[in-house]
């Protein structure tokens, strides 16, 4: 029997309250397939990665679109599956909160809001919070326990001040956070400061110049990989491109077994 939405997000509670776990971020279907067939127990979508697959970039989808992705997704693996709300499709409480609401209707037992949107730049800190606790407020109101994720951006957004994300970051557990993230951090103080500060679980971007048992020793939770895989991919595809198009068909000799790993 298939698991249930609430199976998926109790499964995905308690893997906060374990040992820290690596949390990969498929693109579409076939790529979460491979990844629980790989072993992960949980999976969550990159905006990026997504918006690639339209021919679009990070930021032009919308929450219809990632909705019906979530959907696709779930209907794919049995493992939990979070959502990347990016700033929950506008600037208001009331729209973090519908974003929280769509996404657990798709079939999401987690999602992430952030504090940025490019005409409007990072939010000042009250709003910021006042998002958050508008999403917290949704995701109560769920019959399954949905996990929260809150983003201070400041440190990809040109403003990596340390002790604004800590404070931003302290602000949205104040709100309501169940996990708290701060993409851009790159050095293991950096993340050890971040994660002494704070008394909720921690999600670390994996930026490939720490492994994991560092990130994870610096006091991480949960260790997420954004839309690298995506390039990673998207990097193969673009360089067998070229040299088919050289008229040197040999990466067309590479081969996938892919019954093999679309089997979860």
């Amino acid at each position: 029997m298939a698991p249930t939405q609430r199976d998926r997000a109790e499964a995905f509670r308690a893997l906060h309250e374990g040992p820290p776990f690596l949390i990969p971020n498929p693109w579409d279907a076939g790529s979460a397939k491979v990844l629980a067939t790989a072993g992960f127990e949980a999976l969550a979508t990159t905006s990026s990665g997504f918006a690639f697959t339209l021919g679009r970039s990070d930021g032009e989808v919308t929450l219809e679109e990632v909705c019906g992705h979530v959907a696709n997704l779930v209907g794919a693996v049995e493992i939990p599956v979070a959502a990347d709300l990016e700033n929950g499709y506008g600037s208001a409480p009331e729209d973090a909160a519908r974003a929280i609401a769509a996404a657990a209707e798709a079939g999401a037992v987690g999602g992430s809001i952030e504090d940025w949107e490019p005409a409007a730049g990072i939010y000042e800190p009250e709003p910021a919070a006042e998002r958050i606790a508008a999403a917290r407020e949704t995701a109560d109101s769920l019959d399954f326990p949905f996990t929260l994720t809150a983003r201070a951006e400041n440190h990809i957004r040109g403003n990596p001040d340390l002790d604004d994300t800590i404070a931003r970051l302290l602000s949205y557990e104040e709100a309501g956070a169940d996990v708290l993230y701060a993409p851009g951090l790159r050095m293991v103080e950096e993340i050890r400061a971040v994660c002494e500060a704070v008394d909720r679980p921690v999600n670390v971007l994996a930026l490939g110049n720490l492994d994991f048992e560092e990130i994870v020793e610096a006091g991480a939770q949960r260790v997420s990989v954004g839309g690298a895989l995506a390039w990673v991919a998207a990097a193969a595809l673009a360089d067998a491109a070229t040299t088919i198009r050289s008229g040197d068909l040999s990466p067309l000799g590479a081969s996938f077994d892919a019954d093999s790993w679309l089997t979860s």
